[in-house]
């Protein structure tokens, strides 16, 4: 199997319904909740803009049309705006999905797992690498971290998950990654943990919701057996891979909110809010004032 040297596509797994912030419900799923100005796929979809990335692949489940709404053109509010002249309102509005930007939508019709959601996208992904992003893990990093991401893939030609060092205690909910240092920030993996009990945790180093996989990874979810909940873990998938080819962590530079969690949201909020050229003075003296 051939591997290319570009990523080009990025799955999206949207399908699952549950969250630990608030109930999900037809009108608002957790990808759709705003953080200032942009809801979280929107923040998602921008840096796989950034790192290249032009196809990008949702794979949905009940409940989920507002994602496809959302990226959907908006010929009315178009020119609407148009015919008023708000030029600036109408830039936002055509941001949203650039003209060079393709989005494609495939249903997962049970929620049996993140190895499953992403095996539901292989036949728009073919024989080529992909990123996951996870939406839910809003990632603030400059360069984009899933850039970073894709400037390492063209450099060494393999997986990488982006991971970041995380309490013993939290290892629960994390898959672990075990291995060696291979060169600064960067991990030659000779094993993966899907949430480990802290005293069984190969390492501090957590996966975040940011992969690049090669193709082959189709193959390895096919042969999973479902784990608990009957749930077709991803971790496992990349646990076989590696008895094929290599895979590597990456330390990315940046700050990851967890955006599932009601504190996580919070703290991105306000620190996107911070640095957000229109409410940004006025929230700081706010913030400053605040009794």
């Amino acid at each position: 199997m051939s591997v290319q040297n570009r990523v080009t596509k990025a799955v999206f797994p949207v399908a699952g319904l549950g969250t630990r912030f608030l109930p999900v419900t037809k009108a608002s799923p957790k990808e759709m909740l705003p953080v200032v100005d942009k809801p979280l796929i929107q923040y998602a979809v921008e840096e796989a803009i950034a790192a290249g990335i032009t196809e990008m692949v949702f794979v949905t489940g009940r409940n989920k049309r507002a994602i496809e709404d959302h990226f959907d053109k908006a010929y009315e509010l178009e020119a609407e705006l148009e015919a008023k002249n708000k030029q600036a309102l109408l830039d936002v509005v055509r941001s949203i999905k650039p003209v060079h930007v393709s989005c494609f939508y495939v249903r997962q019709p049970e929620a049996l797992g993140l190895g499953h959601a992403v095996l539901c996208a292989e036949k728009l992904i073919g024989d080529e690498p992909f990123a996951v992003i996870l939406a839910d893990d809003l990632l603030d990093g400059e360069p984009p971290v899933m850039k970073q991401m894709v400037d390492m893939y063209g450099h060494f030609n393999c997986s990488i998950l982006g991971v970041e060092e995380i309490a013993r205690e939290q290892s629960r909910s994390y898959g672990v990654v075990d291995g060696r240092e291979w060169e600064e920030g960067v991990v030659k993996l000779s094993g993966i943990v899907e949430k480990p009990a802290p005293e069984e945790a190969p390492s501090n180093l957590g996966v975040v919701g940011r992969y690049i996989l090669t193709p082959r990874i189709f193959d390895h979810i096919r042969n999973l057996k479902p784990g608990a909940g009957g749930e077709f873990q991803l971790t496992d998938a990349i646990q076989s891979l590696l008895g094929q080819e290599q895979v590597l962590a990456y330390r990315y530079k940046g700050t990851r909110y967890d955006c599932g969690s009601k504190l996580g949201y919070l703290k991105a909020t306000v620190e996107f809010a911070l640095k957000h050229a229109e409410v940004r003075d006025d929230f700081a003296a706010y913030l400053a004032n605040r009794g």
